[in-house]
């Protein structure tokens, strides 16, 4: 029951001063609804006014060679644009009562161009220098504030909060005092009526500030310690609750439920590892100790399994279904796609004929099922997975369709775990009695990642790649350069190599200036081209049609297969030894990395060719430092350059993830669509590991002492589980 103080803030945003119900309605576009919701909305970034000076203090401090920085309050009375050999500068003249400044920007010139105009007052910060004479700050963080503020920065000795403003609030005439004046009556008139949602015996044993403090804190600072303690308050808080999820979810998992207890009954594992043209590597064998001792344990298997592209995890995958199969029980192999279902299926089939001529006592029958298959084919698959026809079963998403109905389902195996939603592990593991769980990965996810979204799973990893691999060769390349590119796939075809050619869409679009498979494969085949044989694959193809393509691509029917990123995941052709991305700035870094570890399986040297834009190529050298400064367009071209840098360096899958998580920030990684948990606000994956761990470790311990939340200590944390994360909780389930 909520008390009344909680029901105050449950109140509409339209009965604070200043929005009324018109406002309103823009607030709740953006998902503001209550008193609550607008106290809870933070800013963004803050304006310390303990380093505003005048024009002329920073004059005199930068004489004196100081070398922090300083913020100024000042006007705009002028700006032109020069040309200084190729290159263009602007330059902004603003002053304030003591004097003048200039503000010179190399970079996104249009840009800033547009945003500075005369009689406009900002507050510019930087390190002030002297260069001719004159007072400059070279690319300044800037805000756009009033005439009337200019005295609140001057006289107040506060640090002033700034707000996101979407399209929604301004629409309704909310800028950016109009906001901070709305936001500071909620928080001074309501910020006290806040409830505590962590125990105080946490707040002590973390020291953490208490709610109320932390909130007007993070609004409005008394000083740049307290700010810091306001937002180490609520990142810990998130996290707390997130790992609690996660802890519960472990907890269920290891006491509520029984699994399979299994055992090695027959030589049926080692006859197969006989049949093996290769030697398994150590880390495969380490893997596969840790998985058969879950699997021999009365506890069920909850495990995710990580390896790089190429490193073996499907052999992996494949011995341990056999430990189900000797056991008499059924495994299901659950692939992200139909083409790479198919070929699992066809793979697996093989191996089990091998095995079959040295170990004759039992035959493995494998099962493929598919949601496109005829009525009568589908039948008879289900069938045979009822009456344990089918020993190891194979298939997409269909497998977890209500109709499938597994005899004795002993393990499940997914693979490429980014690609099913929590949701759907929990049909596929209602299929059996607590099956056994392996999820696999080949997108490598960092450290801190694994430790959160997969804190309930043990973790296995292959971080060896098998013998006399050659490293692949990455290029990073202009789109001047394809005429070149293309000479050098003819060249390479009379060595046998044959070439993956990948493009962003399957046909053009008028938004986006990307390539087209579609376009492009007609104008290949007349053209650069015209003296090879080309294929052509895509998503929009069915299964049947891009099965057909790849057998003949395997079967060297053709030499280039001109292709979107249906390839992406597990198509394994021995002698495809290039591979050339286009515009493949506008792909993601693991999807890049996935698209390369098609090629690089044989004994050949294997080359991987990124093209991107002429500019973005020779963007290669761009300084670091001026990442912060860059407007937006110019920060994506120079993000794309970096990643597309980081493939040319490393094929360390691992370290890559690393970089694109930097980069592109977690995201929707914690999202219900991938892992059942609420969304980040506060934390920084990347930046707040130490954090996390803090979080992560009091979470824990406290399932492990108190697992149903009953005693008096946890009361508070039950109900706000309950509050605020009940259709979290509902995941926490699931494993």
């Amino acid at each position: 029951m909520k008390s009344g103080k909680e029901n105050i803030l449950e109140s509409s945003v339209q009965y604070i001063k200043s929005v009324g119900p018109k406002r309103a309605e823009s607030f709740s576009k953006i998902g503001i609804n209550t008193i609550r919701d607008l106290i809870f909305y933070f800013p963004s970034r803050h304006l310390d006014r303990t380093t505003v000076l005048t024009v002329s203090r920073a004059y005199g401090y930068a004489i004196n060679g100081y070398d922090g920085e300083a913020t100024i309050v000042a006007k705009v009375v002028d700006k032109e644009k020069r040309n200084l050999g190729r290159k263009e500068i602007l330059k902004v003249q603003l002053r304030d009562s003591t004097g003048f400044i200039e503000c010179v920007w190399f970079q996104g010139i249009k840009y800033f161009h547009s945003v500075f105009n005369e009689g406009d007052y900002f507050a510019i910060s930087g390190k002030p220098e002297i260069n001719y004479n004159k007072l400059q700050i070279v690319h300044p963080d800037f805000d756009k504030i009033t005439e009337e503020e200019t005295q609140s920065f001057l006289n107040t000795g506060k640090i002033i909060p700034f707000y996101r403003i979407p399209k929604e609030l301004k629409q309704t005439n909310i800028g950016d005092l109009s906001l901070r004046r709305i936001i500071h009556f909620a928080v001074e008139s309501y910020a006290d009526k806040v409830e505590e949602t962590l125990p105080k015996e946490i707040i002590q044993q973390h020291n953490l500030l208490d709610l109320i403090s932390a909130v007007k804190n993070f609004h409005y600072p008394e000083n740049n310690k307290l700010f810091a303690s306001a937002r180490r308050r609520f990142k810990f808080e998130e996290m707390f609750y997130l790992e609690l999820l996660v802890a519960i979810r472990k907890n269920n998992y290891q006491t509520k439920l029984s699994g399979n207890k299994m055992e090695i009954r027959t030589n049926l594992v080692s006859d197969f590892i006989k049949t093996l043209p290769f030697e398994l590597t150590k880390a495969q064998l380490n893997v596969l100790t840790e998985i058969k001792n879950d699997m021999l344990s009365e506890k069920p298997m909850n495990r995710l399994l990580q390896g790089d592209v190429g490193s073996g995890k499907t052999i992996v995958a494949l011995i341990s279904m056999l430990i189900a199969v000797d056991n008499g029980f059924q495994a299901a192999l659950m692939a992200p796609t139909e083409i790479l279902a198919d070929q699992h299926t066809k793979n697996i089939s093989a191996m089990m004929k091998n095995l079959y001529k040295i170990n004759p006592q039992k035959e493995i029958k494998v099962s493929l099922l598919l949601g496109g298959q005829k009525k009568s084919e589908r039948t008879r698959k289900l069938s045979d997975i009822e009456l344990q026809e089918a020993d190891i079963i194979v298939g997409t998403h269909a497998i977890f369709e209500d109709q499938v109905k597994f005899k004795n389902l002993g393990l499940v195996i997914i693979d490429e775990q980014h690609r099913f939603g929590v949701k759907q592990r929990a049909a596929l593991q209602s299929k059996g009695k607590t099956p056994d769980v392996l999820v696999m990965s080949a997108t490598p996810i960092p450290r801190t990642l694994s430790m959160t979204v997969y804190g309930d799973l043990d973790l296995s990893l292959i971080n060896e790649m098998p013998k006399n691999r050659i490293p692949v060769k990455t290029v990073l390349r202009g789109e001047k350069k394809l005429p070149d590119i293309y000479k050098f796939i003819i060249d390479k075809s009379k060595e046998g190599y044959q070439t993956f050619l990948v493009y962003p869409l399957v046909e053009e679009s008028e938004k986006l200036e990307l390539k087209a498979a579609t376009t492009y494969y007609d104008d290949l085949k007349e053209n650069h081209l015209r003296n090879l044989k080309l294929g052509l694959i895509h998503g929009r193809m069915s299964w049947q049609g891009k099965e057909e393509v790849m057998l003949k691509f395997k079967e060297k029917i053709f030499d280039v297969l001109v292709s979107t990123t249906v390839i992406e995941v597990g198509i394994d052709i021995p002698d495809a030894n290039i591979i050339l991305i286009n515009d493949a700035h506008r792909f993601g870094l693991s999807q890049l990395h996935q698209l390369r570890g098609r090629i690089g399986r044989g004994s050949k040297q294997a080359y991987c060719i990124l093209i991107t834009s002429d500019e973005i190529a020779a963007a290669q050298n761009a300084n670091e430092l001026e990442l912060e400064y860059l407007p937006s367009v110019q920060l994506e071209k120079y993000k794309s350059s970096v990643r597309l840098q980081s493939m040319v360096k490393y094929l360390d899958g691992f370290k890559i993830s690393e970089i694109d998580l930097k980069l592109r920030g977690p995201g929707d990684i914690f999202g219900t669509k991938q892992s059942g948990f609420p969304e980040l606000k506060y934390t920084n994956i990347v930046d707040d590991q130490e954090l996390i761990l803090e979080a992560k470790q009091s979470a824990f311990k406290l399932i492990e002492v108190d697992p149903k939340l009953e005693k008096n200590f946890s009361v508070l944390i039950r109900e706000n589980l309950i509050k605020h994360y009940s259709e979290n909780l509902a995941y926490a389930k699931i494993a």
